[in-house]
């Protein structure tokens, strides 16, 4: 099951940046690949089991407990059996700061925002009452309303996480540069044939070594990530364009239409032209 993510489109809009997803998998296993994003992102497991990678370290998360991704951080998160429900909540720090280059922007937001501090990954249970008044908000407020009192929340998540000391110096600030080139290298060719020579050729391994240190680094074959990103191109194309289905498998790397209705349908249980109708 794969769902939405990249990190190469924008959260929110402009008029609200913050963003609120509600990913539940009811039973079967999924895992969203390995990405990253400018905004701050916390992770809160409503119910079930959640795995989550920050930075290369997993972390099992349950009902209650959150995580929190800080900015330009690698990460992905999945599940392997049972059912899982959890909320992401993401937006830029400069969506709770009050733009005056006082003390707040000078010396915690824009350290957070650049990479030079961070959140501690796993935060437990500390912040499951200011995540469900989130979560109500949101569903209920009307807009102006609901951006008065999300930021009065986050701010207070951000206090919270001050006077429990998870704010601290980002010590792997700077890492994982090889592997958000990957990444960004096969974003940016997914459509066509990724040669695993030139590939080798242009981060210095070996072909042979090629799939072994993907799979190592981000839990997912270089194949797999090929086709994710594939099918969720086609997907917004579905969603946002009239183009038919056969130049959408085309302009999304498949060259056999037949394997395209077939890959999408396994992967997100309808056919494109099914999709397309109840998007």
């Amino acid at each position: 099951m794969y769902l939405d993510l990249k990190e190469n489109k924008p959260h929110g809009t402009k008029d609200d940046p913050f963003s609120t997803y509600h990913i539940w998998n009811n039973g079967r296993p999924f895992q969203i690949p390995v990405h990253w994003h400018d905004e701050l992102e916390i992770i809160y497991v409503k119910s079930g089991l959640l795995t989550v990678s920050i930075s290369g370290e997993s972390y099992t998360g349950k009902s209650g407990e959150a995580f929190v991704v800080s900015p330009g951080s690698l990460h992905f998160m999945g599940t392997q059996n049972g059912n899982v429900e959890y909320f992401t909540f993401l937006f830029p720090l400069k969506y709770i700061s009050f733009r005056t280059d006082d003390t707040l922007d000078d010396k915690l937001l824009e350290p957070l925002s650049s990479g030079h501090l961070m959140i501690k990954p796993r935060i437990g249970d500390v912040a499951k009452e200011l995540c469900g008044q989130l979560i109500e908000i949101n569903e209920s407020e009307s807009k102006i309303t609901a951006q008065i009192k999300t930021k009065i929340i986050l701010l207070q998540f951000i206090l919270e996480m001050w006077n429990k000391e998870y704010i601290i110096e980002n010590d792997i600030s700077g890492r994982n540069t090889v592997e958000k080139e990957m990444l960004s290298y096969i974003q940016q060719n997914f459509s066509g044939k990724i040669s695993l020579k030139e590939f080798g050729e242009r981060f210095h391994l070996s072909e042979k070594y090629i799939s072994r240190y993907f799979k190592e680094h981000f839990h997912i074959t270089l194949s797999q990530y090929v086709a994710y990103l594939r099918l969720e191109h086609a997907k917004q194309l579905l969603q946002d364009t009239d183009i038919p289905v056969t130049e959408i498998a085309m302009q999304s790397g498949y060259q056999n239409v037949s394997y395209f209705i077939r890959s999408f349908k396994e992967t997100y249980g309808v056919s494109p032209l099914k999709y397309r109708k109840i998007r």
